[in-house]
């Protein structure tokens, strides 16, 4: 199937990212360089997530090094951030059940149990805004021997979570066996996709 002219687009801008400043994704400005915890972070992979024909978010992706596999981006060492800019509003009540369904689809039992406690306090961080709006930006940042901190807009909600196992089961709702969109999979981890 031949490509939309926006993800045409979008694959001649991340072969320039090396260049480039920032890519734009459906309005959504996506840095190709961030900073996380003094560290400088490379755009992995970004794309958007649809719901069956809706555009609900851009999700970018960055890592100290660039990889190409779920399991190199699990075990890169350093910082990480997934950033999510909203193209919808959406209520967080329903974004934050949306991540716990994810999260039930990619996490073994056993994992799920050990980190029952983070996850309750994740679910409950989504209570603390009423609804995301268009433009609105969560960032979860990975930042080793403290934790996993969100960011909403720029601003922490809640406590930080010690465990690296969260964020990998956090990530592995993008990234897993049963992710969220498989398209949007491919292009977290630098490909593109086919058929949007």
């Amino acid at each position: 199937m031949k490509l939309p002219i926006k993800e045409l687009l979008f694959c001649l801008a991340f072969a320039l990212a090396s260049t480039a400043q920032a890519i734009d994704i459906a309005g959504a400005k996506i840095d190709d360089t961030i900073q996380a915890s003094n560290t400088k972070l490379k755009l992995n992979g970004a794309g958007i997530r649809y719901k069956v024909i809706f555009k609900v978010y851009v999700a970018a992706l960055y890592l100290t090094e660039t990889q190409n596999t779920v399991e190199g981006i699990i075990s890169v060492p350093g910082p990480k951030q997934i950033n999510l800019t909203m193209l919808r509003d959406v209520s967080s009540d329903t974004l934050g059940q949306a991540f716990m369904a994810g999260v039930q689809k990619n996490t073994e039992k056993a994992e799920r149990a050990k980190l029952t406690t983070q996850f309750i306090q994740f679910g409950q961080l989504f209570s603390t805004v009423p609804e995301l709006k268009k433009g609105d930006m969560i960032a979860m940042e990975w930042v080793p021997n403290v934790g996993t901190n969100m960011f909403i807009n720029g601003r922490k909600v809640g406590e930080t979570f010690p465990d690296m196992a969260f964020f990998n089961a956090i990530l592995r709702i993008w990234l897993g066996e049963n992710p969220v969109d498989s398209a949007l999979k491919k292009q977290l981890l630098g490909g593109s996709s086919e058929h949007h």
